[in-house]
């Protein structure tokens, strides 16, 4: 990271994009080749989990309708469940492979260019295998801070579930229309969902660079995200917004037949929106990485890199911390027993 601790300190928006756009110029060739390894994978799982989910449940659709208007136990019900069983069974198997693949490439990807703006930062020497050396000691810390940010989320959801069943009798009782109680409190909703979710994405940068993981991460990441708050959600929702506008040029344009006939186009059309998808969301975990050193300057925590890197240098196996006073005897033994 070219920036200082403390010109990081009054980084904004234009700053933190500058950054990122260094960290790119200076070390292109090692995010590109982390790009079309990690990243791009998680796209195409993603963009293809699309193009063959949809057929499937359109086909499920269909099939429903056509059994509602035959007779049960009929022969042609029959079939017609037969064939409902086999594509519920398929689709449950989809949905299981997808899931596993966006969380393993997602995890992978984020805990490697994570690591790598790290060690950038610290000018520790740096190099593709060694990022992919590091990811599998990760990923597992990712995993636990992952797990607790669903269940957050969860819960958010069910809190959510309670409050419309209030608000309904709300309405019942005083008469009143359950747009003018419900509205208010989707917005509300949806305001608290993007700032726990950029909770969620610092929280990983913290489980990487730090030794909190899991709820203690999500804890961490919440007081440091304090005073930069308003930078980091820009930061974020602009990401989020040119994630949702490259996946739903896909949707319109590759996913459905009524703009692009031709298959050749649509086929390059998506292979450019997955490059595309994979820049977006490469810059993505770069900004959500700058962001953290930004909001550590910001709260006068000094960024000790000697003590970054001996932590990163733990991944490798490269350092590991006396814990007590070794004797002459001690270490002849342990050379003996090797």
């Amino acid at each position: 990271m070219d920036g200082e601790p403390d010109e990081m300190r009054s980084l904004g928006v234009v700053g933190i994009c500058k950054e990122v756009f260094n960290l790119l110029r200076s070390h292109l060739r090692l995010f590109v080749s982390l790009a079309f390894t990690l990243v791009l994978p998680l796209g195409l799982v993603i963009f293809c989990h699309t193009l063959v989910s949809d057929p499937l449940m359109n086909k499920i659709g269909r099939n429903e309708n056509e059994k509602a208007t035959e007779i049960p136990g009929s022969p042609a019900a029959v079939r017609t469940q037969n064939r409902l069983d086999a594509e519920f069974f398929a689709l449950a198997i989809i949905t299981i492979l997808y899931f596993v693949f966006v969380l393993a490439f997602s995890l992978l990807s984020t805990a490697a260019i994570v690591y790598s703006v790290a060690c950038i930062y610290t000018a520790k020497g740096l190099s593709y295998a060694k990022v992919i050396s590091v990811v599998p000691r990760v990923w597992k810390r990712l995993l636990f801070t992952f797990l607790w940010a669903n269940v957050l989320i969860f819960l958010y959801y069910v809190a959510l579930f309670f409050i419309f069943v209030i608000l309904l009798f709300l309405s019942a009782i005083l008469n009143v229309n359950l747009l003018i109680l419900f509205i208010p409190v989707v917005i509300l909703f949806y305001c608290l969902l993007i700032y726990f979710n950029l909770v969620w994405h610092l929280a990983s940068v913290i489980s990487v660079l730090e030794e909190s993981y899991g709820i203690g991460a999500l804890k961490k990441s919440a007081e440091l995200i304090k005073g930069k708050r308003r930078v980091a959600c820009v930061v974020f929702v602009v990401y989020g917004m040119c994630t949702i506008f490259v996946v739903s040029l896909f949707n319109i344009f590759v996913n459905s037949n009524d703009h692009v006939n031709n298959y050749f186009g649509r086929f390059f059309f998506g292979l450019f929106l997955l490059l595309l998808w994979t820049c977006v969301h490469l810059i993505g975990i770069l900004i959500q990485t700058v962001v953290y050193f930004v909001c550590k300057s910001y709260h006068n925590e000094n960024i000790d890199r000697y003590a970054l890197s001996e932590h990163l240098d733990g991944y490798l196996g490269e350092y590991v911390p006396l814990k007590g006073p070794v004797s002459l005897e001690a270490l002849e033994a342990e050379l003996e027993d090797r």
